[in-house]
């Protein structure tokens, strides 16, 4: 039995979250949260959000106990890209591409 939370088009890149995401793999979800509420990246208190709703899911849609819950998968796939438009030089333009991201954090529990 297992349980899932997912955040789509948050506004953040998904090479940001990668980095948060796997200090927490495979780990307990006591565990995973101390890690989250420690580490001083942008992506940490999304994340931290992401597996707070993965762990309401778990005990209020399959009964299971969350003191046995550790996390099963954590993945992050690219969102939709915001593109922009920034003047420069003599009339020309550049574009700026604001990237976001799709979170998936799924808990089980233990055997």
């Amino acid at each position: 039995m297992e349980a899932k939370a997912q955040a789509k088009t948050v506004r953040i890149s998904s090479r940001k979250v990668k980095l948060v995401i796997d200090l927490i793999r495979g780990k307990d979800v006591g565990e995973a949260f101390s890690i989250l509420k420690h580490t001083p990246k942008a992506a940490s208190p999304m994340v931290e959000k992401v597996l707070k709703s993965a762990v309401a899911n778990a005990e209020h849609n399959y009964n299971m106990d969350t003191e046995n819950l550790y996390i099963k998968d954590v993945f992050v796939n690219e969102g939709p890209t915001l593109k922009r438009i920034r003047p420069r030089a003599q009339g020309s333009a550049t574009q700026i591409l604001k990237r976001t991201s799709h979170t998936t954090i799924v808990v089980a529990e233990k055997a």
